[in-house]
């Protein structure tokens, strides 16, 4: 198993969109109504290792849009954190491609940014799926394991730590190959990416970030969840380590319409561990006629 699990040739799909903000760059494959794919974050990460091996079945139904999202090397990065800087982005390629409507796929990060946006402009998002990560830890520690590790990866970047970190993110070791292992360390390890995880992953930032929301008078995106109009489908293995399931029981009561699948023997990355099931729930949810 490689890292993209797809015969496509990112060279011929990449995309690129000056902005205000710098340039994104995308993958676009298919045709059909818009589906935005937004990736998580972590050493070496971008849409295209998230999403690739999921395109070939998407793509006969969507226009998929895999962005690449600033701070990871591939587009150009911002000044703005992680999290704004991908909602903003993501509102860009929407805006730029002239885009009324999309329908927002998002793993871990990229499904907060997802469903941050759908708040944000209700009329631009017509469904959500996330792949774990939305929402807060109710009886598990946090931050959980996989973010300690992935803290400790950015503080200290060694393959050991890479390796740790990647061994968390899955139920099955054997998926980490060492292809994988070597894409990412390349990627994670390029200067401006690593200070770009250092302002969000690094334990100082994760300290400084969690004591400005303790003083906020701002309330929290997820307990702004009811707010969510869009009709969502949360979807996470059971076995995650970087974000425990029981994080889904706060979205799953709080979102109005949504709906809840878990997988089993699956880790963070229900889309690749948990793939052909995966992608048949999520390809019945977006395709389902709409309802009144």
């Amino acid at each position: 198993m490689t890292d993209t699990m797809t015969t496509l040739d990112p060279a011929t799909t990449l995309r690129e969109l000056p902005t205000d903000a710098g340039v994104l760059r995308y993958h676009e494959v298919g045709d059909g109504p818009p589906l935005l794919m937004l990736h998580g974050s972590g050493p070496g990460v971008t849409g295209w290792r998230n999403f690739a091996g999921n395109l070939p079945v998407f793509a006969p139904h969507f226009r998929c849009l895999v962005l690449e999202l600033p701070g990871f090397g591939v587009s150009d990065p911002t000044d703005q954190p992680l999290l704004p800087a991908s909602v903003a982005a993501a509102s860009r390629l929407i805006e730029g491609l002239g885009l009324d409507q999309v329908d927002v796929v998002g793993n871990s990060m990229g499904g907060i940014s997802g469903a941050i946006l759908a708040m944000a402009q209700p009329e631009r998002v017509r469904r959500l799926v996330t792949v774990g990560g939305l929402g807060r830890n109710l009886f598990s520690p946090a931050p959980g394991e996989g973010i300690n590790l992935l803290m400790d990866f950015t503080d200290n970047p060694t393959r050991e730590r890479l390796v740790a970190w990647l061994h968390s993110m899955v139920y099955d070791r054997s998926i980490v190959t060492e292809q994988m292992i070597e894409d990412r360390w390349v990627q994670a390890t390029d200067p401006d990416t690593l200070a770009s995880a250092r302002g969000m992953y690094g334990r100082e930032a994760f300290a400084r970030t969690a004591a400005i929301m303790a003083g906020s008078d701002e309330p929290p995106y997820w307990a702004m969840l009811h707010k969510l109009r869009a009709k969502t489908l949360i979807t996470w293995g059971r076995d995650d380590r970087v974000s425990p399931v029981d994080m889904a029981i706060l979205p799953m009561r709080s979102i109005p319409d949504v709906e809840l699948h878990v997988f089993p023997n699956c880790g963070h990355w229900a889309m690749i561990e948990q793939k052909e099931a995966w992608e048949r729930v999520v390809l019945e949810f977006l395709t389902r006629p709409d309802t009144p």
